[in-house]
């Protein structure tokens, strides 16, 4: 039955961190590619290489080295590529917006005073 609601339940950010860590480890391992030398051919120090694995925790440009050394360039590219939206109305103003290069609009004059 959990496995049933496994897909349902809300993950918080340490949980995704853990998953895209463990799934990096087998995508490594997967290509027979040491810690040392992904390391190495990515740029990254080897101490942040085995934090990343064991707990999770990696700064952003590290973890887009890491991506680029195992092929995943276009995945990370990719991460916020695609409209999302949960709700018709939400989807209206993803349209509306698309132009748009800022979240708000920038006050008037008359609105700023």
């Amino acid at each position: 039955m959990l496995s049933l609601l496994d897909g349902f339940m809300l993950d918080d950010a340490e949980d995704i961190a853990r998953q895209v860590a463990e799934n990096f480890r087998r995508r490594r391992v997967e290509k027979n590619i040491s810690r040392v030398q992904i390391s190495e051919h990515s740029g990254v120090p080897l101490s942040t290489v085995a934090r990343f694995e064991q707990k999770g925790l990696i700064a952003f440009e590290s973890l887009v080295k890491l991506a680029i050394a195992l092929g995943y360039t276009a995945e990370v590219k990719n991460l916020f590529g695609a409209p999302k939206f949960d709700t018709m109305e939400e989807l209206d103003l993803i349209r509306r917006k698309q132009a748009d290069k800022r979240a708000y609009r920038k006050a008037s004059k008359n609105e700023s005073k």
